[in-house]
């Protein structure tokens, strides 16, 4: 088996292969140019998107070609795979945004250099469109039947599926064509839930330009899924309780983004270390043989490094270990300011959580306080009564202020 497939399939990025024993035969014989497509439904992604680049990456380190496709095209009509109603078209201009947000947070992970790494955006291809000739051209080689076989598909007809959203395979089928094209693109890899809209891609190639035939196998082209992460506890990959865990640290702090992975379950760690870092397997393993607690911090802190860079991974690793173990530095911990005149006649303690943000409402504040999940500065609170002057910060003139085990703040009078 090629090496660069072998690292893949150990590392637990391998679902299906269109022909896993043709593709391994082609890798043999030197580089093979690849794509991975997102499609800009928002500005930034979260973690649970990057499985394939994370894969991208690895791909690179064996001397392949990658282009990250970003869908300014495809992105108009929404991919209906994995979803359960009809995602909310947004304005062109948003789009746009969106794609150039993207193409920023993969240009910092993958390093486009235009050689090996690439950007491409569909939108160049798919924008001016004539429908009629695309009709002709493209929608003659698929078969609804066909289509219909799919899962994701099968699924939404239950619940409605629009016929903009039905469109949306074609037009990824094409993409493959046109990057096959214009790149020499032989690969496309992507989750699992992507099997049917590559596998479209793969037989639309093969019909238009004849690689099955033995005179045209520089037409033969690939698909290669990885399977979609679920954790230990049922959760979706990238779910947290304050909702996606996206990479744009203005929508999850890098400290959040670095305690999301600290609180992994168990079960997660070497599976999570193997997908989302670059270690190698035997360090992996030998960190994951000791104790559970370090491993997770290992964890967070290569995660963090490898999407935000070490300087700010040091910061969260720091401001964490202040918090939690009384080591770091406290300055690196989540940080609010309030204003000190505030805490002159004293601040209630249920107010004191609402406006450090640890509590979305003053009921769940007092709910919190009431069930003991309340401390400041290191003492329990179980009064919701109680409040806090100026008098009580403490030696650094602060309060620190936990909510349960896990989350807390640092307030900073001003």
């Amino acid at each position: 088996m090629n090496k660069a497939i072998e690292t893949l399939q150990a590392r637990g990025f391998f679902n299906q292969c269109t022909d896993l024993e043709a593709l391994s035969e082609r890798m043999d014989k030197g580089p093979i140019t690849f794509y991975v497509g997102c499609d800009p439904t928002g500005p930034s992604l979260h973690i649970g998107h990057m499985v394939p680049f994370f894969a991208f990456r690895h791909l690179l380190k064996f001397g392949h070609r990658g282009v990250a496709l970003i869908g300014g095209g495809t992105g108009r009509i929404g991919d209906p795979s994995g979803k359960t109603e009809m995602r909310k078209l947004l304005d062109y201009s948003q789009i746009d945004a969106n794609v150039e947000s993207i193409k920023n947070q993969l240009d910092r992970f993958l390093g486009f250099d235009g050689e090996h790494a690439l950007a491409a955006n569909n939108k160049d291809w798919l924008e001016n469109l004539n429908y009629i000739d695309f009709l002709r051209d493209i929608g003659s080689c698929f078969s609804v039947n066909r289509m219909l076989t799919f899962e994701e598909y099968r699924l939404r007809l239950e619940r409605g599926l629009s016929f903009i959203e039905f469109n949306y395979q074609l037009l990824q089928a094409y993409d493959f064509y046109m990057l096959h094209q214009k790149y020499g693109m032989d690969l496309q890899i992507g989750g699992a839930d992507q099997w049917g809209n590559i596998t479209a891609g793969v037989d639309l190639i093969r019909r238009k330009m004849g690689g099955t035939t033995e005179l045209n196998k520089e037409h033969e082209v690939y698909g290669l899924t990885f399977p979609l992460i679920m954790r230990a506890d049922g959760k979706k990959m990238g779910k947290s309780e304050k909702g996606a865990v996206f990479l744009d640290p203005n929508l999850t702090s890098v400290f959040d983004f670095f305690q999301y992975w600290r609180n992994v379950p168990d079960a997660d760690v070497r599976k999570f270390f193997l997908l989302f870092t670059f270690l190698e397997i035997p360090e992996i393993d030998e960190v994951c043989a000791g104790d559970i607690n370090a491993a997770k911090e290992r964890l967070a802190y290569e995660v963090t490094s490898v999407i935000h860079g070490k300087d700010e991974a040091d910061r969260a690793l720091s401001g964490a270990r202040a918090a939690f173990s009384g080591e770091g530095d406290k300055s690196s911990m989540p940080t609010v300011e309030l204003p000190r005149s505030d805490f002159e006649a004293g601040v209630n303690v249920c107010d004191l959580y609402f406006n450090s943000k640890l509590c979305a409402t003053k009921s769940d504040a007092r709910r919190l306080v009431q069930q003991g999940g309340a401390s400041v500065n290191g003492k329990q609170v179980t009064d919701v009564k109680a409040s806090f002057t100026v008098g009580d910060v403490d030696s650094d003139g602060e309060f620190v202020v936990k909510a349960g085990k896990k989350k807390f703040a640092r307030i900073v009078l001003v």
